[in-house]
């Protein structure tokens, strides 16, 4: 009879031991559990720590309430400016109600992600490229919110969105950048025309002030000469500037003498002398019609006083034909000093000079 007790005693502990290791159950610190009793949630969530449940009537469904890291897969699509682009992103998110988690939505997980690839590609087509590259903060805050709204049915909060990369096709990268070096270069042909101005009119300033100050520019010609000696050439090639040359010739130019008469500006050289009247052809026996030459002019005297000169070379005499010839028969020739006399007068000797072998003699 004992023995029978016994027996049924250590049958009922292996039962009973049986039935706590099929009811006992540990929900993790970071998870919550939601227990179906027949299918029908009952008890509320059960909180972290050791719990029971009935065996093969309850079941208990562990939710980690952790930050969840999604990977949305990179999605293909055309922006608003028709651009092809390739575009990933990552979802950060995590569960706030375990009932909903469990009840309102078959797979939360896959429902996320599919809801942030459908909300990535709708991004995709609203926005330009430059937004995509530049302006991602306020595409993650807009994909967010996409994301979020649906997901709070289902007990679950998106807590960040972030697009990791996106993808350009080649033709495209060459084309953003020769748009980039050609404004880079924009700027840097602006940076050398603002400081071409800049040098420019200091350059000019620091001309105005050599010009009022002439000795200026000769200290800078000798500054010049220091930075030059200074790299031991052998060969030194100097600029003399022609103001340089100005400014000596002022200073050693002697002052002109009160009462001292001034000598002779020269004769302007680009000022043509008038041309002689045409002489017309003698008949024969007859002497050529001659103007007459201004009274007191040294032809005049000459030629109406025969005999020997004052100074004693011989003296001209007239030969019948109103022209002075020599004592010996020796043409005159032009005058000694040619500067002396007018451009005018010089120009009729001439002509008469050239033209006395072709009249006939009396």
């Amino acid at each position: 009879m004992l023995q029978d007790v016994l027996t049924a005693v250590i049958a009922a502990g292996c039962a009973g031991c049986v039935y706590l290791a099929a009811a006992a159950r540990v929900v993790k610190q970071y998870e919550r559990g939601v227990v179906l009793r027949l299918g029908r949630f009952v008890g509320g969530v059960r909180s972290p720590g050791f719990t029971m449940i009935i065996p093969f009537v309850d079941r208990l469904y562990k939710v980690n309430m952790q930050i969840v890291t999604l990977p949305i897969p990179a999605q293909e699509g055309i922006t608003r400016d028709n651009v092809t682009v390739r575009v990933d992103a990552v979802v950060y998110f995590k569960v706030v109600d375990a009932a909903n988690a469990v009840i309102q939505v078959e797979d939360y997980r896959f429902a996320v992600s599919q809801m942030a690839q459908t909300s990535l590609r709708s991004i995709i087509g609203k926005s330009d490229l430059d937004d995509l590259l530049s302006n991602r903060e306020k595409l993650n805050q807009g994909l967010e919110l996409m994301i979020d709204s649906p997901a709070v049915g289902w007990g679950v909060q998106i807590d960040r969105v972030e697009i990791k990369d996106v993808s350009l096709p080649d033709t495209m990268k060459r084309s953003m950048a020769r748009q980039a070096e050609a404004d880079r270069e924009r700027r840097a042909r602006i940076i050398n025309a603002d400081a071409e101005l800049q040098a420019s009119r200091k350059l000019a300033e620091a001309a105005q002030q050599m010009a009022d100050t002439p000795a200026a520019l000769q200290l800078r010609l000798l500054q010049t000469v220091t930075a030059v000696a200074t790299e031991k050439n052998s060969t030194l090639v100097l600029p003399f500037p022609v103001e340089l040359l100005r400014f000596l010739e002022k200073a050693h130019q002697p002052a002109p003498e009160p009462g001292r008469p001034q000598p002779p500006r020269p004769l302007d050289e680009s000022a043509s002398a008038p041309a002689p009247a045409a002489v017309p052809p003698a008949p024969d026996g007859a002497a050529p019609d001659l103007a007459p030459a201004p009274a007191g002019s040294p032809d005049t005297a000459s030629a109406g006083s025969p005999g020997p000169a004052p100074d004693g070379s011989p003296g001209t005499v007239p030969d019948g034909s109103g022209l002075p010839v020599e004592a010996d028969g020796a043409d005159p020739g032009p005058p000694a000093d040619p500067v002396s006399v007018t451009p005018v007068r010089a120009a009729a000797d001439a002509v008469s000079h050239a033209s006395q072998e072709d009249w006939p003699r009396a």
